[in-house]
């Protein structure tokens, strides 16, 4: 009997970028896939961009230190730390030459001063700190104070305000009201002296 032909199953590529670390795993996959991503770099740099798009912007031609930095984050460098070292304590090893005796001193003197500058910032802070918070306190609530007043001032214009616009509704209604009235007198009026001419006029017919 012929032996049965199995079709291998299509392979399925499912990675979840934030979870899975394949490339971390298998070094080999990581060179493929920046031996890829550099292939498609250069096709698409060698490829005519569309007339319409806007040919590339140079960013902070006028600001050297700006064009630097952001060359340093397109290249992915590391940013260069702060020398923190002259902030530490210096070893208890015994210096061996001057360079090093004189950077051990230098490296006293910098703590020295931090400490110094540290006593006098607690004197002055015990010493002036709660009449400064006690002022800002006082600062704050007469700004309150004077807020409030603004506020019952404007709610007083407010008022004031709406009063006359009641009232100067009131007199415009009265006064059309005044005028209609007068209007239909005048109608009533015109009525009454049309009726007493139609009645002259048939009495001087009769007559």
């Amino acid at each position: 009997m012929a032996a049965e032909n199995h079709q291998e199953p299509a392979p399925l590529f499912d990675s979840l970028p934030y979870y899975d670390n394949d490339l971390e795993l298998h070094p080999i996959l990581r060179e493929k896939v920046q031996h890829e991503l550099a292939v498609e770099t250069q096709r698409i740099q060698q490829e005519a961009l569309h007339p319409r798009v806007p040919p590339p912007l140079d960013l902070f031609v006028n600001n050297p230190l700006l064009a630097t930095e952001l060359g340093r984050v397109g290249a992915r460098n590391p940013l260069a730390a702060i020398d923190t070292s002259r902030y530490q304590l210096a070893s208890s090893r015994t210096p061996s030459s001057d360079e090093e005796w004189k950077t051990a001193l230098d490296n006293v003197h910098a703590q020295l001063e931090h400490q110094r500058i540290r006593h006098n910032n607690l004197a002055l802070l015990q010493q002036y700190g709660s009449n400064a918070w006690r002022i800002h306190n006082h600062l704050l609530e007469a700004d309150a104070k004077e807020a409030e007043k603004l506020l019952e001032e404007l709610k007083d214009q407010t008022t004031n305000l709406n009063r006359d616009r009641k009232n100067t509704q009131g007199r415009w209604t009265e006064l059309i009201s005044s005028i209609l009235q007068i209007e239909m007198a005048n109608v009533a009026l015109e009525g009454e002296i049309e009726l007493l001419n139609k009645r002259e006029s048939e009495l001087s017919a009769v007559t």
